[in-house]
């Protein structure tokens, strides 16, 4: 089964950045955790500071669909009609 590459862009509301940036940082923190994890990455951008990217890699679609179900990232989508400006856009990708 080949790994599942995937990175997501976050855009917080403006005035919800440094509450966006503590939910992230506590799915990072529960989701490097996951034995399936491979790379799980959080990125701020230095020009938009409410702009977050995900990096992360997963061993197969299945875990990635399991990792999905976890509690904190169900709450986070919970929160994010609140938190974020727009839909998470996911993109999963190839290497090459």
């Amino acid at each position: 089964m080949p790994q599942i590459n995937l990175t997501a862009i976050v855009k917080s509301r403006p005035e919800k950045i440094e509450e966006t940036k503590a939910v992230l940082q506590e799915m990072v923190f529960y989701s490097i955790k996951e034995k399936a994890c491979l790379k799980y990455e959080l990125h701020q951008s230095q020009t938009e500071p409410h702009v977050f990217i995900f990096h992360e890699i997963w061993k197969s679609r299945e875990d990635l669909d399991l990792h999905n179900k976890q509690p904190y990232i169900t709450g986070f989508i919970d929160k994010s009609t609140e938190l974020l400006q727009e839909p998470v856009s996911v993109y999963i990708t190839d290497i090459i």
